[in-house]
């Protein structure tokens, strides 16, 4: 079965270059560092240090990985990691994030799972072990790093009924890999039978890592410029929106009862899409703003209905500048994105009926009283009305929030200690 899923890789490998040469026209990072996504490293490095391998796809993956980062380079003082990405976007954000570590951290893209570009990479920066955030289980990266002695672990492991389904009708492709795999660190029991049902055979709970993150200052001082750039006008922010999404808010908000004087914050997940939410907002007849267009000083213009969050790197700034949150992803059959970082900060989280890539979390939040369901866009804005017009609702709500993450903090130093028997002392 691998040697067809490895035929295939190569027969797509052409048309997976031209999706990367065409995404590259909105992202020119896919037009970069095509070699390292083949396996081509250069001069093998003359250093003895032993390497951590740790690889987050995207975005969300690597700012979950911060603790999780820190806390293994401070437990293996000896070591570096070589962290991996798929994604411009995550690649940027882990240079943001870790350019505090300097050279004990180097960043590269994963090789495409053809067997020989993963062989290629483990023999070029030799690690000791090979750490995968969340739900990423590649075949022959795993059989590669079995034929070399490496350990995988997948860390801070989530996996739906609805994936677990996906994976079990791959086979014995994902059964065998799961066989590879050394160790599970599984963010929820669920998840961990689960897991345990594709043939993972060590599984431990230990949490969830994103509990867990520390929001750096400086974001926080964006956070609070931004605020003050805004002034006392109540803001509802919309994170993380998916397409199709922002037209059903932006309809919504057209029939919503909100203060008059209300601001709309909508941050989309994915960069490439900034003009074109900019385009909706328009078209709805709103006066729009751009974060990118504001300096220190700039003030969000009175008349301004719709503040566009196009940066990146700022979400924990956009929660920190908010009222009240919206986590995207959920109105729509998507998954729904993470609701920890806006609770974190204290922030009365909204979220829709689609939420099934984070059921369990979603679940606690609601019934801890830090977050509430939406069914629809309208449903939002009628919930964000209520709240923004109850100061004292409002309060209580986000007391509940920062309650139930703080409460669920502790997941790093629990993987870092299923890990430590894989690692030399």
């Amino acid at each position: 079965m691998r040697l067809l899923y490895t035929l295939a890789w190569w027969l797509a490998l052409p048309l997976v270059l031209a999706r990367l040469w065409l995404r590259g026209r909105q992202e020119p990072g896919y037009r970069q560092h095509w070699g390292e996504r083949l396996g081509f490293y250069g001069r093998r490095p003359t250093s003895a240090t032993d390497t951590i391998w740790l690889h987050a796809v995207s975005v969300g993956e690597t700012r979950a990985a911060e603790p999780l980062i820190d806390a293994l380079l401070a437990a293996w003082p000896a070591c570096r990691i070589v962290l991996t990405h798929m994604t411009p976007t995550g690649r940027a954000t882990g240079k943001s994030l870790f350019a505090r570590h300097g050279a004990r951290l180097v960043q590269s893209y994963l090789p495409y799972d053809t067997g020989a570009m993963p062989a290629r990479f483990i023999r070029h920066f030799a690690p000791r072990i090979c750490i995968l955030m969340e739900t990423e289980v590649w075949p022959n990266l795993i059989h590669q790093c079995n034929r070399y002695k490496v350990p995988v672990v997948l860390a801070n492991a989530r996996l739906s009924q609805r994936s677990l389904g996906k994976a079990q009708r791959l086979g014995k492709l994902i059964a065998d890999a799961a066989r590879g795999i050394t160790l599970v660190a599984a963010q929820t029991q669920d998840d961990a039978d689960r897991v345990r049902q594709l043939g993972v055979r060590d599984v431990v709970v230990t949490g969830s890592i994103k509990f867990d993150v520390v929001v750096p200052e400086a974001v926080l001082a964006t956070g609070a410029w931004l605020r003050g750039a805004i002034g006392t006008r109540p803001v509802l922010l919309c994170a993380s929106t998916r397409e199709g999404e922002e037209q059903l808010i932006l309809d919504a908000l057209g029939r919503a009862s909100l203060p008059a004087n209300a601001l709309l914050l909508i941050v989309p997940r994915h960069p490439q899409r900034f003009d074109e939410v900019e385009k909706l907002i328009a078209a709805q007849g709103l006066a729009v703003q751009r974060r990118s267009g504001m300096a220190q000083g700039d003030a969000v213009a009175a008349g301004t209905q719709v503040l566009l969050g196009d940066s990146m790197g700022e979400m924990f700034a956009y929660y920190a500048a908010c009222d009240c949150a919206f986590v995207g992803g959920s109105l729509l059959p998507l998954g729904g994105q993470n609701l920890i970082e806006p609770a974190a900060l204290g922030k009365p989280v909204l979220i829709g009926p689609h939420t099934f890539n984070f059921a369990l979390v979603t679940e606690q939040a609601i019934a801890a009283g830090g977050a509430a369901l939406v069914a629809d866009a309208d449903a939002l804005m009628a919930q964000a009305a209520a709240l923004l017009q109850d100061p004292a609702r409002l309060a209580a709500m986000g007391e509940k929030a920062l309650a139930f993450a703080s409460q669920h903090r502790g997941a790093t130093p629990r993987t870092i200690a299923a890990i430590q028997p894989l690692l030399p002392a």
